[in-house]
């Protein structure tokens, strides 16, 4: 009477955390959404992480991209301080 009463306990406990554990089948359906909003993440990550590489890759020594240069250093003057205005002057000619 004993073991069949201790290995129907350990049938149960088993059963018990294959489906409701921490890892059983009803946390798997969690993970898949958790994996989903992770991919979701990646890809967005990555498309941010090409479009810095083809920035950095204008402003490489040898192939500089001369409007690239220019948006870099229009941002820079036109947020250097609060109440400050710049005035644009034609380019100087050579």
């Amino acid at each position: 009477m004993v073991l069949p009463a201790v290995s129907g306990a350990v049938a149960a406990y088993f059963g018990y955390y294959a489906i409701w554990g921490g890892r059983g089948v009803l946390a798997l359906e969690d993970t898949q959404a958790e994996l989903g909003v992770r991919q979701e993440e990646l890809v967005q990550v990555r498309g941010e992480r090409e479009r810095l590489e083809h920035r950095i890759a204008l402003m490489r020594p040898g192939a500089v991209d001369p409007d690239l240069v220019e948006e870099l250093a229009r941002g820079e003057l036109m947020d250097a301080a609060p109440g400050q205005v710049a005035v644009p002057r034609p380019a100087a000619k050579p």
